[in-house]
């Protein structure tokens, strides 16, 4: 069996998570204690009880669900998963930090002070001008490209054969969801988000966060990590800091990763934080590959359990 550890990203989050790993695992709530002093707040209580506003915030939500994702690969190795049995990782978006954790090109610590810069500094962009997100349900990632060239907007995820979202400025996304909808799409549905995640918008926060990485040690990873940019695995440090920069501004590649992971010999994955939407993908990319979602004690029982 050749299985991949794949990690969410932002749009994950909900109230609760993590509590119930924290108080059944203490690998778990060591984790969280060790986020805490990082990031100089009490996270596993911002994540177990929110507020939601505060949680969805960038600069919170993306080190909160790395933690979430991270303990929950704690609790499989509580249980006696060997993680040097997984053949390699991936990630959607922030998650692909989280992936570049689990392979040991990051420490946990510097994970999560990425994250939260990364965070800060998209949240920044965002208000610095308003953007807005398409998802655009049943139409080819060609067609949806089309719209997207007309409209003036940009793909910022290539989700799966039939999901593709689009991002751009805001005041032109009503114009892209009825091209969308005249093109022959099922559905086109504007997003609840901060901004224009994954396009030229958030240039300024690319450019900020290569000045911040080029004081955070990096490795190469001890198994393949697939790049959101490129669809092809990670190579040397300093081509993981190059693309984990562009990935900010950049379309995230995730069903051709996924698509190039299976074609690599994968046939299961464990898809380790909040939520279920990787599976979800996963059925639609490649329906043959297995995918279980780990998010607190009882999943965590049971993905060990599944063949």
């Amino acid at each position: 069996m050749s299985r991949m550890l794949i990690f969410p990203g932002q749009g994950a989050q909900t109230v609760g998570m993590g509590r119930d790993l924290a108080a059944a695992f203490p690998a778990c709530k060591a984790l969280f204690d060790r986020a805490s002093a990082v990031l100089g707040f009490d996270l596993l209580r911002l994540c177990a009880e929110g507020p939601i506003e505060e949680l969805t915030r960038s600069c919170n939500t993306q080190p909160a669900i790395f933690a979430v994702s991270a303990a929950a690969l704690a609790a499989l190795e509580e249980l006696g998963f060997d993680r040097a049995s997984a053949a390699g990782a991936a990630g959607l978006s922030s998650g692909e930090w989280a992936a570049l954790w689990a392979a040991g090109a990051v420490t946990f610590e510097d994970a999560l002070r990425i994250l939260r810069a990364r965070g800060t500094y998209m949240q920044e962009a965002c208000e610095a001008t308003p953007g807005g997100m398409l998802t655009v349900i049943g139409l080819p990632p060609d067609a949806v490209a089309r719209v997207a060239a007309e409209t003036g907007l940009e793909v910022a995820n290539y989700n799966s054969p039939l999901q593709t979202v689009l991002s751009g400025h805001a005041d032109r996304i009503p114009a892209a969801a009825a091209a969308a909808k005249a093109a022959g799409a099922k559905r086109a549905l504007p997003l609840t988000v901060a901004g224009a995640f994954h396009s030229s918008l958030m240039k300024p926060a690319a450019d900020r966060l290569e000045t911040f990485l080029r004081d955070i040690p990096i490795r190469a990873p001890a198994v393949p990590v697939w790049s959101n940019v490129t669809a092809a695995p990670h190579a040397d440090p300093d081509s993981i800091r190059r693309l984990m920069v562009a990935q900010v501004a950049s379309s995230v590649r995730w069903s051709d990763s996924f698509a190039a992971m299976a074609a690599a010999g994968m046939d299961s994955a464990l898809e380790l934080g909040p939520g279920t939407v990787l599976a979800g993908l996963a059925r639609r990319i490649i329906p043959a590959v297995a995918v279980s979602s780990v998010s607190d004690t009882d999943t965590a029982r049971s993905a060990l359990q599944a063949p």
